[in-house]
């Protein structure tokens, strides 16, 4: 055994990621000497924890290991991610033929090519067929998309079987020929290069003696449409902005009340402190700067106590921001004796807050921000119209909203806005660009862990920031320095 005192490992360890859980992780560093007998005489050197996110928005996380007792020692460990999937891309494909026998007696041959994928236990699989082109024995189809995965399961070896038929309106489809392909192959079309394969007929092969081929068939273009993965934005330094808004309409009840919803108890935390620490404590670890600034709506506020609708819950309009989830926690709690609760209930002020910021961030075309706004509310909302028209508008948007109902309000009118059960449009009509709004009640949650809670909303986030930026083009920054090493992963 060498002696090293900067060891490398060369184990690599495979976790499923999940955003919408915290994952925590302990790493335990053993002297271990080489008369060992496992684990019981080595010596503990120090363990640190963290949990995968932070790990994979830094994409390299160095800490100080923790020696025995808790003190801080020298030693530094440094723990580096990598996703290993890559089969989400898609490829378009282009074929044509020349020459394909004819088969109708009237007419020419009506061809359509299908393409099966050979797996593993040797089944074919259709991945594609393609539209026929009638009477031509020269046919280009029209190009189509397929994933990589469905093609060849992301294995660029794998045997595709390809038939072509002649179309009858009886369904009793005539054999013309077969080619077998790669994809490995079909990857010589990328620079705009024809690849060519003979359609062979195996019955004519035995019987006719100069039997050359039934046609040729061309894929005259193959083109890789890269899919990127929400990890790919995260790890190419794409933050998340969180933002929390708070109701303090008067239904919630008094404060100093303890059947309030805003009640402070001692050491039992009110729904709304369960709500925004489950949800916060997940955003949390891909906001680099942990300042999360936070509003409320529904009171009158102090000096002049004139209703607001979207005031900083610390009172300092020119910075609502505080100072982790801790900080909005205590923010909250300093706030409620200064408030008189009052109404109506309007969100759609503190969504176009929060979409103007989001609107600042477009214009860079990057994916550096992306935001996401809780909303905590007891009641059915006020301004339902503007609420339903600032939602679509923020579709467009790199943002998100959440909106968890507290207490227990009828909310029948809430789920409208989870663009689940149909598509949420705008009162002139407009339709959401994409689905944006998650809802839930929190009493769904009441008996669940408050985790059970943040999975349920937040279970939608990777996928609605993805195709965010897909819709609009924006690939994920500087992969090129972090592009894995490795080929396709399991």
């Amino acid at each position: 055994y060498p002696v090293c005192v900067n060891p490398t490992y060369s184990k690599v360890f495979t976790l499923d990621f999940y955003f919408e859980e915290v994952q925590r992780l302990r790493f335990e560093l053993y002297d271990i000497n080489s008369s060992h007998n496992g684990l019981k005489e080595a010596d503990f050197l120090g363990s640190v924890e963290c949990t995968l996110a932070q790990i994979i928005s830094q994409r390299k996380l160095s800490k100080a290991l923790l020696r025995p007792g808790g003190t801080v020692g020298k030693a530094i460990i440094t723990i580096t991610a990598e996703e290993l999937t890559g089969n989400d891309d898609y490829v378009e494909l282009s074929f044509s033929a020349r020459k394909l026998d004819d088969k109708d007696f009237f007419s020419k041959s009506d061809p359509f090519l299908e393409i099966y994928r050979l797996n593993d236990d040797a089944t074919l699989q259709l991945v594609y067929r393609t539209e026929t082109v009638m009477n031509n024995l020269n046919p280009v189809w029209k190009t189509f998309k397929v994933s990589l995965n469905s093609l060849c399961s992301g294995d660029h070896e794998r045997k595709l079987q390809c038939t072509v038929w002649d179309w009858d309106s009886n369904g009793k489809h005539d054999y013309i020929g077969e080619f077998e392909a790669t994809f490995k192959e079909m990857r010589g079309a990328i620079d705009g290069r024809q690849v060519q394969w003979p359609c062979i007929n195996p019955k004519y092969k035995v019987k006719k003696k100069n039997y050359k081929n039934s046609g040729i068939v061309i894929l005259n273009q193959c083109k890789i449409i890269k899919m990127h993965s929400f990890l790919d934005y995260i790890m190419g330094g794409c933050q998340i902005q969180f933002t929390v808004a708070i109701d303090f309409t008067a239904s919630n009840g008094d404060p100093r009340n303890s059947c309030s919803l805003h009640y402070i108890h001692p050491y039992r935390p009110n729904e709304y402190l369960k709500a925004l620490v489950a949800v916060g404590e997940i955003c949390q670890d891909y906001d680099s700067d942990k300042m999360f600034p936070a509003f409320g709506f529904g009171a009158r506020i102090p000096p002049d106590y004139k209703v607001s609708h979207d005031f900083a819950v610390n009172f300092n309009e020119e910075n609502p921001e505080c100072a982790g989830i801790q900080g909005v926690v205590e923010a909250y709690q300093a706030c409620l004796p200064k408030l008189q609760l009052y109404g109506p209930t309007n969100i759609a002020p503190i969504i176009q807050k929060v979409a103007h910021t989001a609107s600042q961030e477009v214009h860079t075309k990057e994916a550096m921000q992306y935001f996401i706004l809780l909303i905590l509310t007891d009641g059915v909302i006020t301004d339902m119209a503007d609420t339903r028209e600032a939602i679509v508008q923020a579709s467009h948007l790199p943002m998100s909203v959440i909106i968890v109902g507290i207490g227990n309000a009828d909310f029948s009118d809430m789920q409208m806005l989870d663009g689940d059960d149909g598509i949420l449009r705008s009162p002139k009509g407009e339709p959401v660009l994409r689905d944006i709004v998650q809802f839930v009640p929190f009493r769904n949650f009441k008996h669940a862990s408050p985790a059970a809670l943040a999975k349920s909303v937040l279970a939608e986030v990777p996928n609605q920031v993805v195709d965010y930026y897909n819709s609009k083009g924006i690939k994920p920054k500087v992969p090129s320095e972090y592009q894995s090493s490795r080929p396709f992963g399991p």
